[in-house]
């Protein structure tokens, strides 16, 4: 299979501007795409070099700042046209067509975040350039909302939203599960070890800290029972603690396994379509 999609037939250029902007959740990559892509990562990385070049004990050479600032309003400014293409192609959806189709479209969760990957800083940019403040810190952050943009150019993140969507009822019913571990291990460390040692298992608040560590499988080590029944209780709360990563471990496993199938039961249903309504048109179909 090809790395880059060839364009389909369109009746006119819009479609074909749709065409790029909305790669075949099947197929493979346009050159557009691959650039959306290689401009998340390089913002990405330009993010954590303005955060490291920005502090007065940095060992990077003082004019990178200028340099990363100006490859971040570049950024800024295509996914700003992209966006701007992209709306005014949404025009072919017949969903997204006139002013009801466009707001289904604004309030689209993508869409919101495609909005605050470039928006407000490009609106800094544009009435505030010189601004300055511990609130562009924040204002930087939201550049992690170009995440998500990766989520409709790269199929693998459709493959994983897919999977935690068919996970996701076994997932909330295994969260309480562990919240339920984790209160109850609070409560046995607060009552076996809430005098001996105050200042960790004092309260059951205090404990709870311990209890998601130890749960975890974490270990960080800065709190631990001293008493021997405190200990007999921390080693059943550790052996408990491998149910909480199995279950969503195993939960996941199956859920990514099932996504996995369905789509290869819809990407040759699609070819098998695609195939007949070739040889019903008298053309010959593609070799696989």
């Amino acid at each position: 299979m090809a790395l880059f999609a060839k364009m389909r037939r369109h009746d006119s250029a819009r479609g074909y501007v749709h065409d790029w902007l909305e790669p075949d959740e099947y197929g493979p990559f346009n050159y557009l795409s691959a650039l959306i892509v290689l401009l998340v990562v390089i913002s990405l990385g330009s993010l954590a070099l303005e955060t490291e070049a920005a502090r007065a004990d940095t060992g990077l050479d003082p004019g990178l700042l200028p340099v990363v600032a100006k490859i971040n309003e570049w950024v800024v400014y295509i996914f700003a046209f992209e966006f701007a293409v992209r709306f005014w192609a949404e025009g072919e959806n017949p969903h997204h067509r006139g002013l009801v189709g466009r707001l289904r479209f604004l309030a689209q969760p993508l869409t919101i975040a495609d909005l605050l990957a470039f928006l407000p800083e490009l609106i800094i940019m544009m009435y505030v350039p010189h601004a300055s403040g511990p609130w562009l810190a924040a204002l930087r952050a939201l550049r992690l909302f170009r995440l998500f943009k990766l989520a409709r150019y790269v199929p693998a993140f459709a493959i994983v939203g897919g999977a935690f969507r068919r996970a996701g009822g076994p997932l909330i019913a295994s969260l309480c599960v562990a919240a339920a571990q984790v209160y109850v291990a609070a409560l046995l460390l607060y009552f076996i070890e809430g005098d001996t040692k105050p200042e960790q298992f004092g309260s059951i608040m205090r404990a709870l800290w311990w209890a998601i560590v130890t749960l975890t499988t974490v270990g960080y080590g800065d709190v631990y029972p001293e008493t021997p029944w405190g200990r007999v209780a921390a080693g059943l709360v550790a052996v408990a603690g491998i149910g909480i990563v199995a279950m969503p471990t195993g939960i996941l496993a199956s859920a990514f396994n099932d996504e996995f199938r369905a789509r290869d039961e819809k990407r040759l249903a699609r070819a098998l379509e695609e195939a007949s309504k070739q040889k019903s048109e008298g053309e010959e179909p593609p070799l696989a």
